[in-house]
């Protein structure tokens, strides 16, 4: 069929016959998008929307009664009285609905009624969104400006919707000053310095910026855009949040971390500068064994305890671990604990919080524990820390966390710990002066630093090498040397104070003494008993003694100085560098105990 023959006009449609119209008019009332039924006076069906068909389940021809059994009544009244009657509510298929019913008349005669149903879930979600708007807008606006952040709203163009309470303060305004202007009014007349909102519709994505407020105020700005279904932005929220005293707080962070850092480089270099003027001489295999063991200890983490007497150059060792190990590059923090007062000891070493005890710093102090963070902390002279302090070193130990005096948390640290003692810590644990479980925790891995007496091929190198610095060090240069009975004496001296005593020597010698060559009378009178040394038991001028005669005699007599002085094979052996099975041979061949 043609587009036209289907397109009738209305006079087509009055000269077609009564059939065709009626065919015509209740087509077009089953097409209405509505709920709608038409019905006699007997309460029967004549027609129904489609829609009503679909939802209701009802079909023309039916009786209202049969098909609407909880709505009828209603129609009955009307179809009795001609009164049109609305807002009738019931329910269908588990579907609430609500209906009007209308009378249809014609000259006063009654016909029917139409019925017109509407879906009662839509109608109370519209009815309830809109009664909720207004509830949804003051719930909204409670919602933001409780909100301890300050919040912007503005449009595609830039004018300012609407600002929260917290805003208000911030930026030290009124809202209705800002409310309806645009951002680039309100910077032009310095209410801000710069706005995000102009940023953010430049660049159509999230901006973020520092602003300077009015009052002085530093503010962090974080502003979004917000686009709509097509992809278009039609809005910008900004929110902002106050930084001045997280700024001023990281501004002295900052300046006490540079302090400390700066403090630590420079502690760094000065023992960088001193380990770098200091040679270290070493000739006798004890003491070459000890610096094997120093190096090879560098490249791990475990604690170290350095033994040895005063002034055997244990502080030495220590600098060498440091220096070779992968902590080079921070400090070694060097602590003696016999010098600090026992009352500030805790807090010296762990630090401590404000206000902690009377007197302490405003800002609370950090301990040498965390100056050496990253680094090694040399505990010099561990043995006198006292009870109370040892404690903390030793949960240190065994967890790594400190705590501040006055603290109430702990905090972790990532440091090396070497421990030196010029006196025997099993022996002050069996005194009851140290811990024993501390002293097992500093006791991984034991160094001896021997004494200059038991390492005397070093003895001569040194005293060469410090004439010669202190010659530098105070412009001499004149030459000084050692006559044979001086050098025999200083062999023999057995140096108590070890070499902090040989520097002191050297150092007289180059202040004191004019000439260039040093004899026997120019030592200090404790040298003159050390002449000569202790002669052989024979004379290798005694002529018919066969060579191999006199080198067991000079063996045998090395042997019975070398237990005399050490006292077990053990430490004889590594004196003189050799097997301790080989010592014990010779010892058995000789008949020596």
């Amino acid at each position: 069929m043609s587009a036209h023959a289907r397109q009738l006009s209305s006079a087509d449609l009055q000269t077609q016959a009564p059939a065709v119209r009626q065919a015509f008019a209740e087509e077009a009332l089953r097409s209405i998008k509505e709920l709608l039924i038409a019905v006699n006076v007997n309460g029967k069906i004549l027609f129904c929307t489609r829609k009503a068909k679909e939802k209701l389940k009802i079909r023309s021809g039916s009786h209202l009664k049969n098909t609407l059994p909880e709505f009828w009544p209603n129609v009955q009244c009307t179809l009795k009285d001609g009164s049109a009657r609305s807002d009738l509510h019931f329910k269908k298929l588990n579907r609430s609905f609500v209906g009007t019913i209308i009378p249809v008349t014609d000259q006063q005669t009654l016909l029917g009624a139409l019925c017109l149903f509407e879906d009662n879930w839509k109608s109370t979600e519209i009815s309830r969104q809109m009664l909720s708007v207004p509830e949804l807008s003051r719930e909204f606006n409670e919602i933001f400006n409780s909100c301890s952040e300050g919040l912007w709203i503005c449009d595609a163009k830039a004018n300012v919707i609407w600002i929260n309470t917290a805003s208000e303060r911030l930026n030290n305004i009124h809202r209705d000053d800002v409310v309806g202007r645009n951002m680039k009014d309100l910077v032009r007349e310095g209410f801000v310095d710069r706005s995000a909102t102009l940023e953010v519709l430049k660049k159509k994505s999230k901006v973020d910026m520092i602003q300077q407020t009015r009052n002085g105020l530093k503010l962090m700005i974080t502003a979004k855009p917000i686009f709509d279904e097509k992809g278009r932005l039609f809005r910008v929220v900004v929110t902002e949040r106050d930084i001045t005293e997280i700024e001023k707080l990281h501004q002295e962070l900052k300046e006490q971390t540079a302090i400390r850092d700066q403090f630590r480089t420079h502690m760094l270099e000065m023992q960088m500068a001193k380990l770098e003027s200091r040679r270290v001489i070493a000739r006798s295999p004890c003491f070459v064994n000890t610096l094997k063991q120093a190096m090879k200890l560098s490249k791990v983490d475990s604690t170290v305890l350095i033994e040895g007497e005063s002034g055997t150059g244990k502080g030495l060792i220590a600098e060498l671990i440091h220096r070779y190990s992968n902590r080079a590059s921070r400090p070694m923090i060097k602590i003696n604990c016999g010098a600090i007062p026992e009352s500030l000891v805790e807090s010296e070493l762990f630090g401590y919080e404000k206000g902690a005890f009377t007197g302490a710093h405003r800002e609370g102090k950090p301990g040498y524990f965390e100056l050496a963070d990253g680094g090694i902390l040399l505990l010099d002279e561990i043995v006198e820390l006292p009870m109370s302090s040892q404690v903390k070193l030793l949960r240190f130990l065994e967890d790594g966390h400190i705590s501040r005096v006055g603290a109430t948390v702990s905090r972790k640290l990532d440091i090396r710990i070497l421990a030196t003692s010029n006196r025997s810590l099993e022996s002050a644990v069996n005194q009851g002066e140290f811990r024993l479980d501390l002293y097992y925790r500093l006791n991984v891995i034991p160094i001896r630093v021997p004494p200059l007496r038991e390492r005397r091929d070093c003895i001569l190198p040194l005293v060469y090498h410090y004439i010669q610095h202190f010659c530098k060090k105070y412009n001499i240069n004149r030459p000084l040397r050692f006559s044979p009975d001086a050098t025999e004496a200083l062999l023999a001296y057995p140096f108590p104070g070890n070499v902090r005593e040989l520097m002191n020597l050297c150092e007289r010698m180059v202040v004191m003494y004019e000439g260039d060559r040093v004899d026997l009378k120019d030592l200090p009178k404790e040298f003159f008993s050390y002449k000569k040394l202790r002669p052989l038991p024979f004379s290798l001028e005694l002529e018919n003694q066969p060579l191999h005669r006199i080198l067991e005699a000079v063996e045998k007599h090395v042997l019975k100085n070398a237990m005399e002085k050490f006292g077990t094979q053990a430490r004889a052996s590594e004196a003189l560098n050799v097997n301790q099975s080989t010592i014990a041979r010779k010892l058995r061949k000789y008949g020596i105990s």
